[in-house]
């Protein structure tokens, strides 16, 4: 294990302390458990498939997960899909994907199942600790939608990936600019989220609200007033019922409206 400072250390720590590793292999799951223990991980769950890694998450809250793609009773994508959608606390929790399998294909599958990093076997303990870092300390925005749930896939970490989703077009941007970019996707998740009600309406709702809260924010930040009306009448439309599909159609359709966007799925 190689040295690292200890203020470093200390910045990973709320991450590494609960860290759940699913593999069925118990020799890569001890390589995982050993360099975690050195950076710091305090409870560390080893589970072999999926079921047991979804119980496994419930109990224990990781602070970060780390998933071989396939194996024995366990699709690595399928699971992370499956934590993101669900109720438990640590349904945002950074998943890595560990695997030898690491081509064009599934490192963008890796991806577009929502999770963080994608780490080839095999991997030094250096490579492990670049995506420890990458996740603990230069978070990504969250993109709650209804065909994807995970971090902002334009900007995925994994050093493997060099697609056309990656380009210094797609780095953060600053100011007024970050603050037009978010609300544009928000809004574009809005108006994918009541195209696809009806396939999913659970989730659906769930992304209304988060775009909602966004809004919300980007309101508040800019004294949009009209924004904020706007955003108002879709929050008591949601809070008047159980919402459906026809009751969000109106306040939804007034704030893409005002946006003047054409519904996008690229983000939903």
């Amino acid at each position: 294990m190689f040295a690292v400072d200890r203020r470093v250390l200390a910045k990973l720590e709320p991450v590494v302390k609960r860290v759940l590793i699913i593999d069925p292999n118990p020799h890569a799951a001890r390589l995982l458990t050993d360099i975690m223990k050195g950076l710091g991980s305090r409870d560390v769950v080893v589970q072999p498939n999926d079921k047991r890694a979804l119980q496994a998450a419930s109990d224990l809250e990781p602070g970060i997960i780390f998933t071989e793609r396939t194996g024995e009773g366990l699709d690595g994508e399928a699971l992370a899909r499956a934590l993101r959608r669900s109720h438990l606390a640590c349904r945002r929790a950074p998943i890595i994907m560990v695997t030898a399998d690491a081509t064009a294909r599934t490192i963008v599958g890796a991806r577009d199942s929502g999770v963080h990093e994608f780490l080839r076997k095999p991997f030094t303990s250096a490579d492990l600790f670049k995506r420890v870092e990458n996740v603990a300390l230069k978070p990504r925005d969250w993109v709650e939608a209804v065909g994807y749930i995970g971090p902002d896939r334009r900007r995925f970490n994994s050093g493997e990936f060099s697609g056309p989703g990656k380009r210094k077009a797609d780095r953060p941007a600053t100011g007024a600019a970050a603050q037009a970019a978010t609300k544009d996707q928000a809004m574009r998740i809005l108006g994918s989220a009541l195209d696809q009600f009806d396939s999913d309406p659970m989730q659906a709702v769930r992304a209304i609200r988060e775009q909602a809260a966004t809004l919300k924010v980007l309101a508040m930040k800019a004294s949009d007033s009209r924004l904020a009306m706007a955003v108002g009448a879709l929050e008591v439309s949601m809070a008047a019922g159980p919402p459906t599909k026809e009751t969000l159609a109106a306040p939804i359709g007034t704030l893409l409206a005002m946006h003047q966007v054409e519904p996008v799925a690229r983000t939903g």
